[in-house]
């Protein structure tokens, strides 16, 4: 285990810079199906560019600036720009509300605004006058006719009477320990608090990140994450210091065409993009049914032994590899197709992946490996390896990083990747770093004798039933969600008698099965009242609870409108606010419970009385 001690995040691209000058760093998409891009010596052309037109805009050394965008290859030639003369990024969701904005834009004490486009400039120029410290806004695409903003272009050229020795002088001056970046927590309770991540921080946690993933000469990530999420940050840093070019998608609707474009090696997501992916690989191989259907479930039992067999390291028997061969060649290559065809291995972090949906992927040659991080950590402490990984734990430790279980169970780390501070909130900061330097994160967990991590839940979250039993409602939303009908799922139950679930359709796969029935229907809110509908929803439900002990089974559902940023039910980082949906849908919940009667498992008596039988038939 070693690591360099970089003075700053400059000091590290530099590096990579001159190890890869006319190498390729970044791909974009100016378009579909077509590329450009930039070397790494042009790369860092750029943010000396950005760095002296921001020196003669006089932002000073500490100085905060906002980008507010989605993930493109100017964010990151803005934040290196703005971390190497000393100032600090602060990012800004492109689908944050123009309210949201300006809480962190005034919070963060920003000068300056880094815009993506017009849809992002309208949210400043609407809350433009309660923006007091602002003096420039800088449009990434397009141009608009005003004093206040200017087109990057025109930016890029406000620094050229910097002197190449003025901008060096400033680099010089930015230590390990000054801030880079404040990143605001998603704020599933209460307001968004900014954790202030230092060099220091960043340049650390991409060499323990190193040193835990297996990096090879021509790989290339593929980038769809928002660079405002500190799991993306991470992506780039790792990037920068590696050396590894990125390939940037337009859109998260554009992931699937542009990923085979990209064809990349690796790439790191949240496990609600992969539960997509499953979920509509098996609603394509039953709508196919037949002899196809009877191949996918032959290749899907062939996929899963040869991963029992990895996952114990033990060689798999030639007629096993013959078969697995048949598999991919008819089945899997379809699956590894989709993803690019050229992965080795892609990251699951942010949230916890459903073990199944993990093995699923393995057995069809697509390796998850999951980890956890949170945004005071620098988005790194575990991940499992490529040569040494399980499904349903996060992995073992980054090297230089502690971890161990407090008395009541939380998970506590300590590294130098553990934020500097909360900004502005000390009493915030103190309850969450204890004086011996331990982050508490919220999250319960075990640690086994061989160091690897398994999450059990939130602290936050954690359901205690009328009958006292302590249940962790992530891992049962998890298995409720693969199911294809069901889109989003909120557990309750708080000082209850039993577990109660709000749930969201699947829009595409029930209006499919809807026509399938012959099922009339308007809208998808049509269907959400549609008592067959119901019916399935509460049968997809009750096979899910046959995986679960009695006291985590579901015993109710209710059908509800999409949780979305829109109406406030999700954060930027599409976490559920929950203290929200509980106040939206009060008056459901406690219908629900009015009947403390919830009988042997969920049935309703409409469905009581159908029989097992009939209610496969209904949902089949």
């Amino acid at each position: 285990m070693s690591f360099k001690d970089y003075p700053n995040i400059h000091a590290m691209v530099q590096e990579t810079v001159d190890r890869r000058s006319e190498q390729i760093a970044y791909k974009w998409f100016p378009e579909a199906g077509r590329t450009e891009s930039a070397t790494w010596a042009q790369f860092y052309e750029q943010v000396k560019k950005v760095s002296k037109s921001l020196i003669a805009l006089g932002v000073s050394k500490g100085d905060k600036v906002n980008i507010i965008s989605y993930s493109c290859y100017p964010w990151v030639v803005a934040d290196v720009g703005i971390t190497s003369i000393g100032a600090c990024t602060v990012g800004i969701y492109h689908s944050t509300l123009a309210k949201d904005c300006k809480y962190i834009i005034n919070h963060s004490d920003a000068v300056l605004i880094f815009a993506e486009d017009e849809v992002q400039l309208q949210k400043v120029l609407e809350i433009r006058k309660e923006l007091p410290r602002i003096r420039q806004v800088v449009l990434f695409k397009g141009s608009y006719q005003d004093e206040w903003v200017i087109s990057f272009e025109a930016f890029l050229n406000l620094g050229k009477e910097v002197t190449e020795a003025e901008f060096h002088q400033r680099v010089a001056a930015v230590t390990p320990s000054d801030p880079a970046g404040i990143v605001y927590t998603s704020g599933t309770t209460g307001v968004p608090k900014g954790a202030v991540l230092t060099h220091d921080n960043i340049t650390f946690t991409a060499q323990s990140a190193r040193q835990c993933i297996e990096i090879r000469e021509n790989d290339a990530q593929f980038l769809f994450l928002p660079l405002a999420h500190v799991f993306a940050r991470l992506c780039v840093n790792f990037a920068l210091l590696t050396g590894t070019p990125t390939t940037f998608a337009r859109s998260m609707e554009t992931i699937v065409e542009d990923i085979k474009i990209a064809r990349p090696t690796w790439f790191a997501s949240v496990p609600r993009v992969y539960e997509k992916v499953y979920t509509k690989v098996m609603s394509g191989a039953e709508a196919k049914g037949g002899l196809a259907l009877k191949i996918f479930h032959w290749a899907c039992r062939v996929g899963e032994k040869v991963s029992d067999y990895k996952l114990r390291k033990r060689p798999i028997p030639a007629f096993t590899n013959l078969q697995y061969g048949l598999a991919t060649k008819l089945v899997f290559h379809k699956i590894q197709a989709a993803l690019g065809g050229n992965l080795r291995w892609c990251i699951s972090g942010a949230a916890p992946l459903n073990a199944t949906i993990g093995k699923f992927f393995h057995g069809a040659g697509v390796l998850i490996l999951e980890g956890i991080g949170m945004t005071e950590n620098t988005s790194f402490t575990n991940v499992n390896r490529y040569d040494n990984y399980r499904f349903g734990w996060v992995g073992t430790p980054g090297p230089g990083i502690e971890q161990k279980i407090g008395p009541d169970g939380e998970i506590l780390y300590r590294g130098r990747n553990v934020m500097k501070e909360y900004y502005k909130m000390p009493a915030e900061t103190a309850e969450t770093i204890t004086p011996e330097g331990w982050l508490k994160t919220g999250d319960l967990g075990e640690i086994d004798a061989e160091n690897f991590l398994r999450i059990t839940g939130r602290k936050k979250e954690l359901i205690i039933t009328a009958g006292g039993k302590n249940i962790a409602p992530s891992a049962i939303e998890g298995l409720l969600m693969t199911s294809k009908y069901i889109n989003q799922v909120c557990i309750l139950g708080d000082r209850r008698q039993y577990l109660i679930a709000l749930v969201t359709l699947n829009s595409d796969n029930v209006k499919a099965y809807a026509q399938e029935q012959g099922i009339a229907f308007t809208s998808l809110e049509a269907l959400m009242k549609d008592e067959r509908i119901v019916r399935l929803i509460d049968f997809e439900v009750a096979e899910k609870n046959k995986e679960l002990p009695s006291f985590e089974t579901v015993k109710k559902i209710k059908i509800v409108p999409e949780f979305t940023i829109e109406n406030g039910c999700l954060t930027p980082t599409l976490k559920i606010k929950k203290n929200v949906v509980l106040e939206k849908c009060r008056a459901d919940i406690e219908a629900m419970y009015a009947d403390n009667n919830a009988g042997n498992g969920m049935w309703p008596k409409t469905m009581k009385a159908a029989g097992p039988k009939r209610l496969e038939e209904m949902a089949n």
